[in-house]
């Protein structure tokens, strides 16, 4: 594995905590990056066999109902700080709601209607998720993060209320 993907990445700085499974990674990914970085369980699968064939990862304790554990190596740890130190390059916003919203004089009123409604309150209850993580934040990084989480849903929110219904 010469340069790492942003997946692989993201699983190694996880495994930095301590070993831990494909399913207890999944879970771990969706609570500490939320909505900024989403992994799923088909890509974590994928990427710890190939971090374990470079040397990246080994094999840990073998867990309940066959479930595998991963722990990072020192080439692992050494990776990710090289990667966390590198140039990130530009962010790419895959986003299906904004993808909607672009063709979204394709739907009938009532469909649009849905679609902004729906999206309206899912934005809002990830706004007051992002306040209470603010508030309940100890760490700087992991509130300034919040901060943009609340940054983030405001716009959209407001975007939302630019699209034109009728």
């Amino acid at each position: 594995m010469s340069e790492l993907n942003a997946t692989a990445a993201a699983l190694l700085g996880l495994l930095h905590d301590g070993p831990a499974t494909g399913g207890q990674l999944v879970s771990a990914a969706r609570d500490r990056f939320g909505s900024f970085f989403s992994v799923t369980r088909s890509q974590v699968y994928r990427e710890l066999p190939a971090l374990a064939d470079a040397g990246l990862v080994r094999l840990g304790k073998q867990g309940p109902r066959s479930s595998q554990q991963y722990v990072v190596t020192a080439a692992g740890k050494k990776a990710f700080k090289s990667w966390l130190a590198s140039e990130p390059g530009p962010d790419h916003l895959r986003s299906p709601l904004i993808l909607r919203l672009v063709h979204a004089n394709a739907l009938t009123v009532r469909q649009r209607t849905a679609l902004i409604d729906s999206a309206k309150r899912i934005y809002a209850e990830e706004q007051d998720a992002h306040k209470a993580a603010v508030k309940a934040a100890e760490d700087p990084y992991a509130k300034a993060i919040a901060e943009f989480g609340v940054a983030r849903a405001k716009a959209v929110l407001k975007l939302l209320d630019a699209i034109p219904i009728s």
